[in-house]
């Protein structure tokens, strides 16, 4: 797909709740450089390249430790990839199709946003949530004590009585935004993780009340981020530990379209330093109508674990993604995911909310449980869980290998 001449930042642009995320791909303008994996001294070679376009363009490598990532080119060396920006449409074209020419060079693609994964339905709570019936947390022995796991969302209500406790490290990737959540997606999603009740006549929500939370802000307050701010929040969470990497966010993928080599990269890389990329799947589909939109990106990835939405009867959401596309882009999981209770920014405190971003952090939560159980990480961790799923009903193509099970 050819780069948007009009692509801009949607920082401060506002979303409807509505929105599962864009109906199509939207471009930021950038292009993403995946390279060899033979290439070494990466940020070299691409400042060499790009600047016999223009010698004045700028290349930076991420670190974790920048306050905000830089304007213009950045390498990401652990990953192989390089992101390509220019104020100028047409010598952003000239600078990715030098790099593209180069041997050094496996692919160049358009960078795309990603929104956070909406859902417009909700109820009222009750005095246990289904979602840990259903997954039996609240049987479960373990806790999460010690297990570091990160959300890479919207950010975090900071001062929220469930959550603050259980912060260990908290970074914004977002420009000109801090790390707190004034669009509740992210509080909601690591509440189900991490909710631990403080609050009176508030029901247990939280799978693992003692896990240690990284919180990493890669989408704005209006509900999207540049793909450059996730895969930077990848990076960071591995660095910091994290066993397991929740994240509720996603673009739209094409029918019969391969995954993005970038997030699979990301991916990857999570896997070989013991830790779990587990994405949710998506909401585009309408199954009233018979339609299923395949998973989204980046639970795509070969190397992530997609998660898809079941309802109260234990059916997959009408919303759910469902794994039609090859290569990677399959179902691995199910779990709650319509009318789930959690925490949200004050001064509402909780919302009830559908989708299959509260599905995705209940198996971030149950995988907590099994790293604690069992000290177990990566490939095995998936293992693990998708072994101890619950087979319910449902296609392998809508539930994956069942309903997710805490230890």
């Amino acid at each position: 797909m050819e780069m948007q001449e009009n692509a801009r930042d949607f920082a401060g642009q506002e979303f409807p709740e509505s929105r599962s995320s864009a109906t199509r791909p939207i471009a930021t303008g950038a292009r993403l450089v995946i390279l060899r994996e033979h290439v070494v001294a990466q940020t070299e070679f691409v400042r060499d390249v790009c600047k016999g376009v223009d010698p004045k363009y700028e290349i930076s490598s991420f670190e974790p430790d920048l306050e905000t990532l830089p304007v213009g080119g950045i390498v990401f060396e652990e990953l192989g990839l390089a992101v390509i920006e220019h104020e100028e449409t047409d010598m952003a074209s000239s600078l990715s199709a030098a790099l593209a020419n180069q041997q050094e060079v496996e692919d160049s693609l358009p960078e795309f946003y990603a929104f956070a994964i909406q859902s417009p339905r909700f109820l009222d709570t009750r005095n246990l949530t289904w979602g840990l019936q259903a997954i039996n947390a609240h049987k479960s022995q373990f806790t999460g004590h010690g297990v570091k796991v990160a959300v890479l969302d919207t950010g975090i209500d900071t001062r929220h009585p469930d959550l603050a406790g259980s912060v260990s490290s908290k970074r914004s990737f977002v420009r000109g935004e801090n790390v707190d959540d004034l669009n509740g997606h992210g509080t909601h999603c690591a509440g189900t993780i991490v909710g631990n009740q403080t609050l009176g006549g508030s029901p247990q929500y939280g799978v693992a009340p003692q896990a240690e939370l990284l919180v990493g802000k890669v989408l704005s307050n209006s509900g999207a981020g540049r793909q450059r701010d996730i895969l930077a929040g990848i990076v960071w969470a591995v660095r910091e530990g994290a066993r397991v990497i929740s994240i509720s966010l996603g673009s739209p993928a094409g029918v019969g379209a391969p995954h993005n080599p970038a997030y699979e990269r990301a991916a990857s890389y999570a896997l070989k330093n013991d830790s779990l990329v587990i994405a949710a799947a998506g909401n585009d589909s309408d199954r009233r109508f018979r339609h299923v939109a395949p998973v989204s990106s980046p639970a795509d990835s070969p190397s992530a674990v997609a998660v898809a939405a079941v309802d109260q009867a234990l059916i997959a959401a009408d919303f759910s993604n469902g794994g039609i596309n090859g290569g990677g882009g399959t179902i691995s999981l199910a779990a709650p995911g319509a009318h789930v209770f959690s925490s949200w920014p004050s001064p509402r405190r909780y919302r009830s909310k559908s989708g299959t971003s509260v599905a995705c952090p209940h198996v971030a939560g149950v995988a907590a449980l099994e790293v604690e159980a069992n000290n177990i990480y990566g490939n095995a961790l998936r293992t693990q869980m998708e072994n101890r799923a619950r087979k319910i009903g449902g296609s392998v193509q809508d539930v994956g290998m069942g309903l997710v099970q805490s230890p």
